[in-house]
C-alpha cells in the first residue's frame, strides 16, 4: 500500500486539496473533494477511481476493516488538517479525492431522465438525484447555470446517489434537440393552472422530465420546446412546492 503521513497544514499537497473546497479550482485540477465514511466506502464499492484517501490512523483503520483494498495514496493526517478539510460541523476525518470525468460530449437516446434547468439550491440538487436513483431512473442533467455538481452540499444531499446513476452538467439546449432527435417526449413542470394535471399523464417508458428553478421556474425558452407542460394541484393554501418534493411526487409517477 503506498501510504504518506502528512502533519503540516502548509504542505503543498493538502494546500491543493482545501482549495478543491471552491469551484474555481475543482475545474483547474478537475478533481473534488468527498468527506464522511458514507460517501467515501460508496465511492469504493462502487470502484470508483480516485486519487487520495485522507484520514486520521483511526479512521483509516476504520476504513480497513472493510476489507478494502487500497490501489491508490492513502494519507495519514491529524485532527488540524481534518478540521482545515472539512466543510461540516462535525466532521467524521475522512475524505477522499476524485477526479472530475464529465463527458465532453453525450447522446440521450433511450430511458427516463430529470433534467435540472438552473436549480440553484444545492440541498434540492441532491435530494433530487437521490431520488431519481431510488426511482430507478437512468440519469439527470443539470444545466451549466445550475449549482456545481461538485459542490460540498450537493455530494453530501445525494447520499452516493452520484455513483449509482449517470449525471451530466452540460448545455440544455444541446440536451433538448438531443431528446427531440431521438423521439423522447420533454415534460415541464409549470406552475399554471392550464396546463397539463400531473395524474392525468400516461405513463410512459422514456421521457425528459424538466425542473425549473426554485424562483422562476422553467424558463420561457424551455418551456417552448416541450412537448408536455405537467402540474401539480395544490389543495391547501400554498402558492407552490419546494422543488425537490415536487420533483420527487413526479419521478414517482413516472417510474
Amino acid at each position: 500500500m503506498d501510504m504518506k503521513e502528512i502533519n503540516s497544514v502548509n504542505n503543498s499537497i493538502i494546500k491543493q486539496i482545501r482549495k478543491l473546497k471552491q469551484k474555481k479550482y475543482r475545474k483547474d485540477q478537475m478533481s473534488y473533494l468527498i468527506e464522511g465514511f458514507h460517501l467515501v466506502k460508496e465511492a469504493l464499492d462502487m470502484e470508483q477511481k480516485y486519487e487520495y484517501v485522507i484520514g486520521t490512523q483511526e479512521t483509516i483503520n476504520k476504513l480497513k476493516l472493510t476489507n478494502k483494498i487500497f490501489d491508490k495514496s492513502i494519507i495519514l493526517v491529524n485532527q488540524a488538517i481534518c478540521d482545515q478539510l472539512s466543510d461540516t460541523e462535525n466532521s467524521q476525518d475522512i475524505f477522499m479525492v476524485l477526479p472530475i470525468n464529465q463527458p465532453h460530449s453525450f447522446s440521450f437516446k433511450f430511458g427516463k431522465w430529470v433534467i435540472l434547468d438552473n436549480l440553484t439550491d444545492p440541498g434540492n440538487v441532491g435530494t433530487i438525484i437521490r431520488t431519481a436513483d431510488a426511482a430507478s431512473f437512468d440519469g439527470v442533467i443539470l444545466s451549466n447555470q445550475s449549482v456545481d455538481l461538485y459542490n460540498s452540499k450537493v455530494q453530501r444531499s445525494m447520499q452516493g446517489s452520484q455513483f449509482h446513476l449517470q449525471i451530466v452538467q452540460t448545455d440544455i439546449e444541446q440536451v433538448l434537440l438531443d431528446f427531440k432527435n431521438n423521439g423522447l417526449p420533454l415534460y415541464a413542470s409549470v406552475l399554471d393552472k392550464d396546463a397539463e394535471i400531473l395524474y392525468n399523464c400516461k405513463a410512459v417508458s422514456q421521457l425528459g422530465l424538466i425542473i425549473g428553478n426554485e424562483a422562476h421556474g422553467v424558463s420561457r425558452q424551455v418551456q417552448l420546446e416541450c412537448d408536455h407542460k405537467i402540474y401539480i394541484p395544490i389543495k391547501g393554501k400554498a402558492e407552490s412546492l419546494n422543488a425537490a418534493v415536487a420533483a420527487g411526487i413526479m419521478i414517482y409517477y413516472f417510474s
